[in-house]
Parts: C-alpha cells; sequence; structure tokens
C-alpha cells in the first residue's frame, strides 16, 4: 500500500502588539496575520501577503500595563476596553480564518522571533479559543533561528537589524500588527530561498 503524502505547511506570518512581555499577566491588544506561502516538502511557494489578511484589536484582560511596551504598540487601551473585541470571540474569528486559509494544509505560524509573538497567541488560542483550535502547541517557525541557522551565525547577531539586504522587506516596519506581518512575510520568503552566503 502506497504511503499517504505529507500535509503542506501554509506559513502564516503573525503580528501581535501587547501591554507587557508575557500572556496572561497583560493583554494581547492587536493581531494581525496573513498568509505568507506554503510548503509541501519540496518547494516553496511565496503567495502575496496582502491577498488573505487577518486584523483585530482585543479587550485587554487585566490591569497589569508595561509602559514602555503600551508605547511601542501605539494603541489606546482606554479606548479597547470599550470598543476593543472581546478574547472568545477574536480567537474563535482568528481559528476560523485559520481554518479557512488553510484548507487541507496545516497552519504554521512564522515570527521573527516567534516566541514572543507565539507565546501570546497559543496562550490566547488554548485560553479563549475553541475546544480543537487549528494549530497545536508546536504550530510556529521562529524565523530568527531559521537565519541564524542558514547564515551560521551565532544568535546574538542574528537579530532583524543583522539582516542582509537581500533578505529585507522594502516595507516599512510601523509596530501596526498587520502591517508588520505583511512585511515579515516577505523575509520568510526570501529566507526560504536564501543560500546563507
Amino acid at each position: 500500500m502506497p504511503s499517504q503524502a505529507p500535509q503542506a505547511d501554509l506559513y502564516v506570518s503573525v503580528d501581535i502588539e501587547a501591554d507587557g512581555p508575557i500572556p496572561g499577566r497583560y493583554s494581547m491588544l492587536a493581531l494581525g496575520m496573513c498568509v505568507a506561502g506554503r510548503f509541501d516538502g519540496a518547494q516553496f511557494e511565496a503567495r502575496d501577503p496582502t491577498a488573505q489578511t487577518f486584523y483585530c484589536e482585543l479587550q485587554p484582560i487585566s490591569a497589569e500595563v508595561d509602559a514602555a511596551a503600551l508605547a511601542i504598540a501605539h494603541l489606546d487601551r482606554d479606548r479597547l476596553a470599550r470598543e476593543g473585541t472581546p478574547p472568545q470571540r477574536a480567537m474563535h474569528d482568528a481559528a476560523s480564518w485559520l481554518t479557512s486559509v488553510a484548507g487541507d494544509d496545516r497552519p504554521i505560524v512564522c515570527a521573527f522571533p516567534a516566541a514572543f509573538d507565539w507565546s501570546f497567541l497559543w496562550w490566547y488560542m488554548a485560553t479563549y479559543g475553541p475546544s480543537e483550535p487549528p494549530l497545536t502547541f508546536s504550530s510556529c517557525l521562529d524565523m530568527k533561528t531559521m537565519f541564524a541557522t542558514k547564515g551560521r551565525r551565532v544568535f546574538s547577531m542574528s537579530g532583524k537589524s543583522s539582516l542582509p539586504a537581500e533578505l529585507r522587506s522594502s516595507r516599512k516596519h510601523t509596530h501596526h500588527a498587520l502591517d508588520d506581518a505583511i512585511e515579515q512575510a516577505d523575509t520568510l520568503a526570501r529566507l526560504f530561498t536564501w543560500d546563507g552566503e
């Protein structure tokens, strides 16, 4: 009996804005996602990151705020407390979008670095999302690790500021979650085909 082909990966670039460094104690205030590309185990197919997108701003879940983090996010917590999407609805909407764009593929979250964005998204999805979310605890790719490994660089020299010009997006980094997810998707597509030289 022939073996079944492995499920392809659909890479979804994710950026979040938060009012602190860790989920639960602090709040995710905005979530931006876009389809960056698809990898079937042999070939990576880049997608137009502006074609399939998701964005929402969320109500805060706690009173704790890190002023420095909130300043970076450029979001009004008081407005979000009144007008933001409740976390449960936001995570159900995000899960529905991920399921819809993935189809038969497995959605894989990618971020640079993934540790911050993934920790918030996964904690929120596990806490407020559907009982069977489209993501699992390991559904993420850390682009910083990918850059360090392919470029044979120590981790401390593998930040975004160290990216060579051929890997950088021409889009601006605005600290708007969707803008930054789209910018990041360009880098993922270039990293996938980069030979590390």
